[in-house]
């Protein structure tokens, strides 16, 4: 791949520029706003100049409404030798390009499982994508150069290629990405009115579930409505779900100590159901999650904290698997929780003290 057409220059489509860009590849920009595709060429993203020819490649990263008529006008002039979108539902989008009668052999839906609260060219980064799946919704129509050229895009992007039927994908994020947002932004819709009080408690918990609800809502409505059906699907299981909790709670407060041991049974069925779908989480490098030990350390909120934690770290010959910092509401401080191999866990607490941290249990 020599030369590639970005049309839509927001986070996605920028991120998958610049990592084009930094490999060598010339990017041509393209976007409704050209505003926005200034931003993305100022940025080292590539050009915002028109391509004199056809390029290698055409990435189309505008919101799924607008996928099929995007494809539909760049293929209809002979814009690149191959097509691709990175919408984040891949069924409708290709229905909609059979019903415009096109030829599809030099098209193929991908979806990069990646992204940020933020959006737009500003929030964009050539390692987005890095270590993230990619997915690849190959047709048997779909040529074998177009998906070698999908696939050579992940590998600049330093993604992890992933072939999936595009309904079966669709299904897939309904139930990893796009039910869960909806769930966070439910919970997080509980603190818009809760008393001052109430919020000022916050902690880790309650950050980590309303962390996605952040994002920002137009781009949410585009994506939901292209993936409808099967978040429904989902979204009505989980009200049963609650359904079922909500009785189980409420006969916690009964009398009657059968019905309270009925609903003791109730709650921790649920829990334990929970228990069993989180094992299923992928951990690190995508493998199965491992049972990490977790050194918390106390920090002030001062420049170079961080990294001389790690630094101290390093020099005990610890890896540190995952990081995760948990602030301490109304003050300056906080609690750095470290995740490492159990067997690491004494050496890492006992090299933190001897160097003057502060470890909580």
């Amino acid at each position: 791949m020599r030369t590639a057409l970005v049309i839509g220059t927001g986070l996605i489509g920028t991120s998958a520029a610049l990592a084009l860009a930094s490999r060598g590849v010339t990017v041509h920009l393209a976007d409704h706003d050209a505003a926005q595709a200034r931003t993305a060429a100022a940025l080292g993203a590539g050009t915002d100049e028109p391509p004199e020819g056809p390029v290698d490649l055409c990435v189309v990263a505008v919101p799924p409404a607008y996928v099929a008529a995007t494809l539909a006008e760049a293929m209809r002039r002979g814009a690149a030798r191959a097509y691709l979108d990175v919408a984040s539902v891949k069924g409708g989008p290709r229905r909609e390009l059979e019903a415009l009668g096109l030829d599809l052999t030099p098209y193929i839906g991908t979806h990069p499982m990646s992204g940020r609260e933020r959006s737009g060219p500003l929030a964009a980064t050539a390692d987005l994508f890095e270590g993230r799946p990619w997915v690849l919704t190959p047709t048997r129509d779909t040529e074998t150069e177009v998906l070698n050229l999908a696939l050579e895009l992940v590998a600049l992007c330093r993604a992890v290629p992933v072939v999936m039927d595009a309904d079966a994908h669709d299904r897939a994020v309904a139930l990893v990405s796009h039910m869960p947002h909806l769930v966070s932004s439910m919970v997080a819709a509980r603190l818009e009115n809760a008393e001052e009080t109430a919020v000022r408690l916050c902690g880790q918990g309650i950050r980590d579930v309303t962390r996605i609800a952040a994002s920002d809502p137009r781009m949410w409505i585009d994506i939901l409505s292209a993936n409808p059906g099967p978040v429904a699907d989902l979204l009505a299981q989980v009200a049963d779900d609650l359904d079922e909790t909500v009785t189980a709670l409420r006969a916690l407060q009964s009398p009657d100590e059968a019905k309270r041991t009925e609903g003791a049974a109730g709650v921790e069925s649920m829990l334990r159901r929970g228990n069993a779908g989180q094992t299923r989480v992928p951990g690190k490098h995508g493998s199965a999650p491992a049972a990490y030990e977790i050194v918390a350390v106390l920090i002030n909120d001062q420049p170079g904290q961080l990294a001389s934690i790690f630094g101290d770290a390093d020099r005990a010959g610890v890896n540190i698997e995952d990081v995760r910092i948990e602030h301490a509401t109304g003050q300056q401080a906080g609690l750095v929780q470290l995740m490492v191999d159990p067997k690491a866990a004494p050496v890492l607490s006992a090299a933190l003290r001897e160097r003057g941290w502060s470890i909580r249990q």
